[in-house]
């Protein structure tokens, strides 16, 4: 067969909705360039380095990504059948009083809004006053599988948003008992409710937000997954229906009332509500006393990469440079070759990078992919790059807080050129530093006891955070973020060690995440170079280029007057903002998302380089900056000149410890996870 490369290339893009449109497919071999429709049947190749590609791609690119440029360091690009698909997008309203067509065209229009997270496919499924719509990213099994799907005779709906990484082991379980009819992976959630009823999600190891209706008995129930990785959003409309959505746009228009979905938490009619159904031991806080074991960390580990190598599709893994993104790499690499991914897709594995020219992540990055042999993809963007995706951003992360944004649009960037190459799956390496005290503000801990409570905070608040960043920014563009470190098992054995083992303390060499890097410093078969192994925590806003913070603040400086923050807690009384790069995201997202429920998702508070509230009262000097960069902590290699006082914490080179500003509050802190109130709901399905 000829080597055909394909690349896809975007045309117009609604700005509101922020739709992929006009896809083409242009397929190449050494002669000829012609249409290709068939290429999508095809898959993906890996081609030759062709100068026709790489001008046909470069094109697409600049058009696609306010030109950033991008550099391919490995020896071929990957490329792909154009596909227009996304992650998946739900929507259920449930207990209408209104069954007419026009109502069914509401909500068929409200679940359009999703259709960036899932245009493989649309289904949308009526009984009387219930609607259950989805909009489809196929991953696994994307010739069969799609949504809505049903138990044999129909009587039992689901739409889900999610991917169940033992779901061979339960589809053995039910061979006997269930007549499977679809490939997904999702469809296992059907048997498992008529075996156990509500009591089954538990069972579930993956990641997934989802809705079932029982046609049988009038009932439903909804469940979102251990730490909230998939988003999902829960209303009451003016009708006292239930609306339930993976995003907020999908519904609040309609819903005088909506919260944030709790993770851990299914939801019930037939119960009356949210009742948790995740509920680990380290939930209490309670400190654990099991020792450190390094070889269990990293087998633990081994295995959440491996399970998420389950795809019937391109993909790749985020490379930051950093210890956790580069151990993810690793370990994939080393694993690869066993998995069924390497059969369909060969055994290379791409990797992706974003970052300011010459930031700390791109150097970093380009070692680590040397060292690990993978196909690496650099791209760069510019600080105007950045600020001009900003609406875009925020419209499509449904949040205001400073860190997120940050964060999230050199995310947001790179997302569109990964999705441009054809890949619709990534694994990165978000969770790490909330579950082993990774952030620099960590090294002040003032014992073990405070240190875990804090790790506790913060892996029971990332749904708000680096959960809600990794899934809306990529799935803006159509690609699935996977997280290893935030696999159950994982969780498990992370959060039950002895936090003492977890602890700064450079007088016996350990620095922050000593733990991960010592179960992966091996001698014999490195995974990572040393240097590598035991770099610095760099904060993804900052690693991607300083200048990158540096510049937002400058031009929101420009935009946000003097006069204007005088005024701030009138015009903004919930969650007022704090200094004028807070205010200028504020004004978009009020603009965008004006309703009081929906600034209510937000969090707010007092931070420290991503701490907690609770943490700014380790040192006191942190309660007087208004930054969220981490440079800003003294142990920083980096840090910015000190602003406290003398007293103040100072590293080797007399820089002070000071504080930001931008908060982390701990949406699930009252223990039940309810944000505002909306726990109890009746059995009709009306929420009080």
């Amino acid at each position: 067969m000829d080597n055909y490369v394909c690349t896809e290339r975007y045309g117009s893009i609604d700005a509101r909705e922020k739709e992929l449109q006009g896809i083409d497919v242009l397929a190449t071999n050494d002669d000829d360039t012609t249409r290709c429709p068939g290429a999508a049947r095809i898959g993906y190749k890996y081609g030759r380095d062709h100068p026709l590609i790489s001008a046909s791609l470069s094109s697409s690119l600049t058009r696609a990504s306010h030109s950033l440029s991008l550099i391919h360091t490995g020896r071929n690009l990957l490329l792909a059948a154009a596909s227009p698909s996304t992650m998946c997008g739900i929507l259920a309203v449930l207990g209408c009083a209104d069954w007419s067509q026009a109502k069914r065209a509401r909500v068929l229009a409200c679940s359009r809004r999703l259709k960036h997270r899932g245009p493989d496919w649309s289904g949308l499924y009526q009984c009387e006053g219930n609607f259950l719509a989805q909009q489809r990213l196929a991953v696994v099994s994307p010739l069969s599988g799609d949504q809505p799907l049903y138990n044999q005779d129909r009587t039992v709906v689901v739409v889900a948003n999610g991917e169940i990484y033992n779901h061979k082991k339960i589809r053995k379980q039910f061979a006997a008992k269930h007549t499977f009819t679809t490939g997904s992976d999702c469809e296992v959630i059907i048997p498992l409710y008529e075996e156990y009823g509500e009591n089954f999600v538990s069972m579930l190891d993956g990641v997934f937000a989802f809705v079932l209706y029982d046609t049988r008995n009038n009932t439903y129930m909804a469940a979102r997954d251990a730490i909230g990785v998939n988003p999902l959003y829960i209303g009451s409309g003016s009708d006292g229906a239930v609306w339930i959505a993976s995003e907020l746009k999908a519904l609040h228009d309609d819903c005088p009332k909506f919260e944030l979905f709790p993770p851990g938490h299914l939801y019930s009619s037939a119960g009356g509500g949210f009742r948790r159904w995740y509920n680990p031991e380290w939930f209490a806080e309670l400190v654990p006393a099991t020792p450190y074991q390094p070889l269990v960390l990293r087998e633990a580990f081994e295995k959440a990469v491996i399970k998420r190598l389950m795809t019937d599709v391109p993909f790749g893994v985020l490379l930051s440079g950093g210890l956790d993104s580069s151990l993810v790499a690793s370990v994939t690499k080393r694993h690869l070759i066993e998995t069924e991914a390497a059969k369909k897709f060969g055994t290379e594995l791409h990797s992706f990078v974003v970052g300011l020219e010459n930031s700390p992540d791109l150097k970093a990055a380009r070692e680590v992919a040397d060292f690990l042999g993978t196909i690496h993809h650099e791209f760069h963007f510019t600080v105007q790059d950045g600020i001009d995706a900003i609406e875009e951003v925020i419209y499509h992360n449904e949040t205001y807080d400073v860190t997120t944004i940050r964060a999230s649009t050199p995310m947001f960037l790179m997302a569109r050129k990964i999705k441009a190459l054809g890949v619709k799956m990534v694994l990165s390496g978000e969770g790490s530093d909330e579950l082993l005290g990774g952030y620099l503000y960590f090294h002040f801990a003032p014992n073990k006891e405070e240190f875990h409570k804090e790790t506790c905070r913060k892996v029971k608040a990332l749904h708000q955070y680096d959960c809600l960043r990794a899934n809306k920014a990529t799935s803006a563009w159509g690609l699935e973020v996977r997280v290893p470190f935030l696999d159950k098992e994982f969780i498990d054995v992370a959060m039950s060690m002895d936090p003492e083992w977890k602890l700064y303390d450079p007088d016996l060499g350990r620095i922050e995440k000593w733990v991960m890097r010592k179960a992966f410093d091996d001698e014999e078969e490195p995974y990572l170079p040393k240097h590598i192994l035991y770099r610095q925590k760099e904060q993804f806003s900052d690693g991607v280029g300083y200048s990158w913070i540096d510049g937002l603040k400058a031009f929101t400086e420009q935009q946000v007057t003097d006069g204007m923050m005088k005024n701030a807690a009138e015009v903004f009384p919930y969650n007022t903002p704090i200094n004028k790069e807070a205010y200028y995201y504020r004004m978009i997202f009020e603009r965008l998302y004006p309703q009081e429920s929906a600034r209510e998702t937000v969090p707010w508070g007092p931070s420290i380089a991503c701490s907690t509230p609770a943490a700014i009262e380790w040192v006191a000097q942190w309660k007087a900056s208004n930054d969220p960069s981490g440079r800003l902590i003294a142990s920083h290699n980096s840090a910015t000149p000190a602003h406290a006082d003398a007293g103040a914490h100072t590293n080797g080179n007399g820089n002070g410890v000071v504080a930001n500003g931008k908060g982390h509050v701990n949406g699930m802190a009252n223990g039940n996870g309810h944000v505002n109130g909306m726990a109890n709901g009746k059995a009709n399905g009306a929420l009080e």
